[in-house]
């Protein structure tokens, strides 16, 4: 790993160049009306059709995490390894179930995160706050894992990674995540939606390249399986039992099973994986791509026999070997070993840029989560959507700077061990997100509590789990009444229980509950995107009220009637001219004009979130 591949390090580069260029350029793909707004900043304006969508939630989802620690996983333990595709798996009729509902209710009233959500649906801060602090703490370690994939690929290429300098060890990284912030700041969600299709297509051609070409070279797939039947089974020194096991033993299938599911319930509680859904266009993208979404799963798959391949390599055992043991380098040492210099080029670079998607989505969904229910709750709840587009741009490069510190200090075992913590900690907003989608029956602090020992449970068992030569958060699952379970499982239950029992007491004793500021209707809807207004009127307005042919005038709401746009422009919207004489003004209930989330005055100033009585 001291041999610097020249071939593929000017490929790798030259990827990366042009995924720099695309991600710039991203600021002028479907430009925004008004870019220093958060819909359109972080969600790329709400306007994402089946297509794009498809590649954005696949790009944020299937991550350098996937394409590193998976096959990784399935290089040190076996069938173990393939949870991830069994809960790939279940994730996609989940989501179809759930995501339309997530969707509509977040467009109708212009949610931007699932605190928001939380926040107007229990009318509790709170507990809007308690799951936007749960969505940051759990998304940070993520990002970070992503960093610790690119450095697996500059390390077997021999880049920075043996060096006694820390700074030019870590340079790559430090230039590559200095980039991505760039343009992220610049475009927003709309650069790692057009740098998906890069990463996409080049992971699909290095996996069916490496399917079918690798095998080949090898002795076919009975030679692959049977070393790695013969190494699975061999004792292992440190811990006296064999290393794994092609097929899932009995003793483990409890904790496959329950890994399997607690992953798939906690993927769309993600922030990340929230905000693609956000940023659909219309109600039926969400279920087209939960149909569509399982051919990744089938990538997956390829991608997770990675693993297998690689221990039939005997270069790649050596390289991991020499790396410490470190079987996130089998992935890389498989390419570099197999491929042709110039091809393990291109695998490595969709192994890089498939790290740089979706930690730009995580941090901008974290900067959303922030800005929403942490900035504007606690601090500024007048901001104007220009301000909030300026805190978001601000606290996703933090998010950024963060995660690279994660990357660059703590130990890597540490870092994947720390974002299976994160996987604990974020299935306990469940309760509050997704069950809130179809039920008001538990009562706010009774949530708050639920999720308080949910967390404290999952955090402490976490800590006293032992694995990997670690004592403590060393695995993330642990035995519970003779069964070994994920802890992410076992806490989600006692966060459920505590929740349903204290609502009973509370309701009991007549404790007042939270408002509702969302309404039946809100959940089925989909509502079309209000057109954007016009800038320009022809000609001055003559005495009269009407405008000669010729010149150009702004519109103004103050206007008379007939000079306001056709009902077809304001869609969604609540105008009320206020020069009008009171018999010719529209019925609206204030004098507000709502489009989607931000409250604007006809003057144009910021309004307060209206406060809705509760439904009885």
């Amino acid at each position: 790993m001291s041999h610097t591949d020249g071939v593929a390090l000017a490929v790798v580069v030259a990827s990366f160049l042009i995924v720099t260029c695309i991600g710039f350029a991203s600021a002028r793909w479907r430009p925004a009306e008004d870019p220093m707004h958060l819909n359109e900043w972080g969600l790329g304006g709400r306007g994402f059709g089946t297509f794009v969508s498809w590649f954005l939630l696949g790009g944020d989802i299937y991550t350098a995490y996937t394409f590193i620690a998976v096959p990784a996983l399935v290089y040190a333990a076996g069938a173990a390894g393939f949870y991830a595709l069994s809960y790939t798996i279940m994730v996609w009729p989940i989501v179809f179930v759930f995501g339309p509902r997530l969707w509509s209710v977040a467009r109708a009233r212009g949610y931007v995160s699932p605190g928001e959500f939380v926040r107007g649906r229990h009318g509790s801060q709170g507990l809007g706050l308690a799951v936007a602090a749960t969505g940051i703490l759990a998304t940070m370690p993520y990002i970070a894992l992503q960093l610790v994939g690119i450095e697996s690929v500059l390390t077997v290429l021999g880049v920075g990674g043996n060096s006694s300098n820390v700074l030019v060890r870590d340079l790559p990284l430090i230039i590559a995540f200095a980039v991505v912030s760039a343009y992220t700041y610049l475009a927003g969600l709309r650069a790692p939606a057009l740098i998906a299709f890069v990463k996409d297509t080049l992971i699909y051609v290095t996996v069916i390249v490496a399917i079918l070409y690798i095998p080949s070279r090898l002795g076919g797939w009975g030679h692959v399986f049977g070393v790695a039947s013969a190494h699975l089974n061999s004792v292992n020194p440190a811990t006296g039992k064999p290393y794994g096991s092609l097929v899932v033993m009995p003793a483990g299938q409890w904790a496959y099973a329950t890994l399997a599911l607690g992953s798939a319930l906690a993927l769309f509680v993600y922030p990340h994986a929230a905000t693609g859904l956000f940023a659909a266009k219309r109600r039926d993208v969400i279920r087209r791509n939960a149909a569509l979404l399982p051919a990744y799963t089938l990538v997956l798959g390829l991608i997770a026999l990675f693993g297998y391949l690689a221990r039939a390599v005997p270069e790649v055992n050596a390289g991991v070997k020499a790396g410490h043991g470190n079987a996130q380098l089998s992935v890389p040492l498989l390419f570099s070993s197999m491929f042709p210099s110039w091809f393990a080029g291109v695998a490595d670079a969709a192994i890089i840029i498939g790290a740089l998607v979706p930690a730009a989505v995580m941090s901008i969904a974290a900067a959303n989560l922030f800005t929403r229910t942490i900035y504007k709750e606690l601090f500024r709840p007048y901001a104007s959507p220009a301000e909030e587009t300026r805190v978001a741009r601000l606290a996703s490069l933090l998010m950024k700077v963060g995660a690279l510190g994660f990357a660059l200090e703590l130990n890597k075992t540490f870092s994947i061990n720390l974002q299976l913590l994160g996987g604990i900690w974020i299935l306990q907003t469940f309760p509050s997100v997704i069950v809130g989608l179809y039920t008001r029956w538990f009562h706010r602090a009774a949530l708050i509590l639920g999720w308080v020992a949910g967390m404290a449970y999952g955090t402490i068992q976490a800590y006293r789990t032992s694995g990997g030569g670690q004592a403590h958060f060393g695995g993330s699952a642990a035995p519970v009444f003779g069964h070994t379970t994920y802890i992410a499982i076992t806490a989600l239950v006692v966060n459920l229980a505590v929740s349903a029992v204290l609502t009973v007491v509370f309701r009991w004793f007549g404790l007042q509950d939270g408002y509702d500021e969302t309404r039946p209707a809100d959940y089925i809807a989909d509502p079309v995107p209000a057109a954007a207004p016009r800038r320009a009127r022809k000609a001055e307005p003559a005495a009269g009220g009407k405008a000669p042919r010729g010149s150009t005038v702004p519109w103004s709401p103050d206007a008379a009637p007939e000079e306001a746009p056709a009902p077809a422009e304001a869609v969604n919207a609540r105008q009320a001219p206020a020069a009008a004489p009171a018999a010719q003004a529209p019925a609206v209930e204030d004098d507000a004009t709502v489009v989607f989330d931000i409250p604007v005055s006809l003057a144009g100033r910021p309004q307060p979130r209206e406060r809705l009585p509760r439904r009885k």
